[in-house]
């Protein structure tokens, strides 16, 4: 049993000659949410006493440069990280944004560049921001994914499982593929809605709160784990394959690049630990 894709436009609203895809509005509720909710983080460390020494208005200006990192960010690493050959050849092809081609693991980049500038030139601590950061991520996370699937794109590989999906593929018989793993969902879920609740519980205990960095961490560690572990479901680039292999078992670029966000993971646990700080109630 499989089902088959269904018809869904990629472009989500179109007034006139202006058009806006699923993606971008991922992207718009990402972080529009994340802003929110890490304002609603902000406000909760406050009141428990911990002096993050952030405003509404570093707020604001933390949007702008996450947002600049990401978009910034994930286009140059899906540049240099995937297809750094072609774009070296038609570098004019990089600010094409329109005809997709973003990196989580470049946004990633570009993100802790802006982020490290942002407190640096605030004064603000840099692990209480990535901590906020980290505990927001998932949300845009989740709504990317939700959007790969409505866009049809980075789907798994072929199987027999009931839930498989037949997506739209004009150069294969009949204009579907085969089944296929809904990847794109098994990310959504484990990178992004089950990330999120660990990271909520883990932000209401005080214990957690006294060591900044240490969300952060997790973050890092879990995202990492899941996304090494919905690579096995997730069909490799058609243009790179499998990297390399560990015994018989295929290694993508996706895994590779989620090796070195772990073992930064691990570092700020243990920067955390070692720089606890009490509230001031």
């Amino acid at each position: 049993m499989s089902f088959y894709f269904p018809d869904i436009d990629p472009v989500a609203i179109a007034l006139g000659p202006v058009k806006i895809h699923w993606y971008a509005l991922a992207y718009i509720a990402g972080l529009f949410l994340g802003l929110k909710y890490t304002g609603y983080l902000n406000h909760r460390l406050q009141k428990k006493g911990f002096l993050t020494g952030i405003n509404t208005n570093d707020l604001d200006d933390l949007l702008v440069a996450v947002t600049l990192g990401v978009v910034f960010g994930g286009r140059l690493g899906y540049v240099f990280f995937y297809k750094p050959d072609y774009y070296m050849s038609a570098p004019s092809e990089i600010f094409k944004l329109w005809q997709g081609g973003m990196s989580f693991h470049g946004g990633l980049l570009g993100v802790t560049i802006s982020v490290i500038l942002f407190a640096k030139i605030k004064k603000i601590s840099l692990l209480r921001i990535a901590d906020l950061i980290a505990a927001a991520a998932p949300i845009g996370l989740f709504f990317g994914r939700i959007a790969n699937f409505l866009n049809a794109e980075l789907y798994g590989r072929v199987t027999d499982v009931a839930w498989g999906v037949r997506f739209p593929a004009y150069y294969e018989p009949g204009g579907y593929t085969e089944p296929r793993h809904p990847s794109q969902i098994y990310e959504a879920l484990t990178e992004g809605l089950l990330l999120f609740f660990i990271l909520f519980l883990l932000s209401r205990k005080n214990f957690v709160n006294q060591r900044p960095g240490m969300i952060a961490g997790v973050f890092l560690i879990f995202y990492s784990i899941a996304r090494i572990f919905c690579e096995f479901f997730r069909e490799p680039d058609h243009f790179l394959g499998f990297i390399g292999k560990i015994g018989a078992l295929g290694v993508t670029q996706g895994m590779a690049l989620s090796v070195p966000p772990m073992i930064v993971g691990c570092v700020l646990i243990y920067l955390g630990n070692r720089n606890s700080e009490n509230s001031a109630t």
